[in-house]
């Protein structure tokens, strides 16, 4: 079964506006066209891979298969396309990457300002997930790179590089200001309100067995799917909750939350870049991932506060 490339281009387009109209209108083609073409297709995969709706279309469970592949493929082909139209010019193309929301704060948009600032011609597009279903993305095949916090789990076929180490304290509102000239034992964060990102997530995950190690079994009072949600949490006294020290400086020096100090030390975190080793980079990806794995000399280290020293 021979199935020309137009077929797929014009399906995905049509999967990807959901609507054949503006399919159409996209490709500069023809409703009618483009309708005989998706017809043909299903007809020459034997399977159905749209439901016509009022408002639109949506896919089957074989479309939305096909459309796993094709998406991948179609990205690849036009990242190509650009790089070799742009081979006169400076480094251009688009780089999609993974990245959580703590990654993104502490270590990725002061990259990205330097990064621009000397290949203003690539475009960067940042998908803000859960890291497992980051790297989950990136063996498909639909990101270039991550990056994401530890810690996590990865194939043999994935490789990593540090970029940067961090520490997390333990905060409060204003609310919790007593607790600031204290030292907490650990065994007594139970009795109060915690703020925590919820389950899927790393960090849930490594709280949760920070807690179990310690013998005390505790779920946050309040989760939050991604982490900009915790601090304005913590700040409007919802409870109390770990947050990168870098990321509450401002708010303490404001006096909008309090650091809490405890009896022990929090778990180590960092940021690593992680890649698949068996394939290839366009040379926009490339080179921003050169630029940040260059990164990875500076000294990142975050001075420890609290009880413990």
């Amino acid at each position: 079964m021979d199935i020309s490339f137009e077929y797929y281009k014009i399906f995905y387009y049509v999967a990807k506006y959901g609507n054949i109209t503006k399919a159409a209108a996209a490709l500069g083609s023809s409703q009618p066209n483009v309708t005989r073409m998706m017809k043909l297709l299903e007809a020459q995969l034997n399977c159905r891979l749209f439901i016509r709706e009022a408002r639109g279309i949506s896919l089957t469970e074989d479309g939305r298969l096909l459309y796993s592949h094709v998406e991948i493929a179609y990205r690849h082909l036009m990242n190509a396309q650009e790089e070799i139209c742009g081979q006169d010019s400076p480094r251009c193309g688009t780089v999609e990457i993974g990245a959580t929301e703590t990654a993104l704060h502490l270590f990725l948009l002061d990259a990205m300002r330097g990064f621009k600032l000397e290949h203003p011609a690539v475009r960067i597009k940042i998908h803000n997930y859960t890291t497992p279903r980051i790297i989950k993305h990136l063996i498909s095949g639909r990101l270039d790179f991550a990056v994401i916090t530890t810690p996590f789990e990865i194939p043999k076929t994935l490789s990593c590089v540090k970029v940067l180490d961090f520490e997390e304290i333990l905060t409060g509102g204003i609310q919790y200001k007593d607790l600031g000239s204290t030292c907490l034992k650990l065994k007594d964060i139970k009795n109060y309100p915690w703020v925590g990102l919820g389950r899927g997530s790393a960090t849930y995950d490594l709280y949760k067995d920070f807690f179990i190690g310690h013998r005390i079994d505790i779920e946050p009072d309040m989760e939050v799917e991604t982490f900009d949600l915790m601090i304005p949490l913590i700040e409007n006294n919802f409870g109390i909750g770990f947050v990168p020290e870098q990321l509450a400086v401002p708010f303490l020096e404001e006096k909008r939350l309090v650091q809490i100090p405890f009896d022990c030390k929090a778990p180590g975190r960092a940021i690593e870049i992680v890649s698949d080793k068996g394939r290839g980079k366009s040379l926009a990806a490339d080179t921003f991932y050169r630029y940040l794995t260059d990164m990875s000399g500076r000294n990142y280290d975050v001075k420890q506060t609290g009880c413990v020293y």
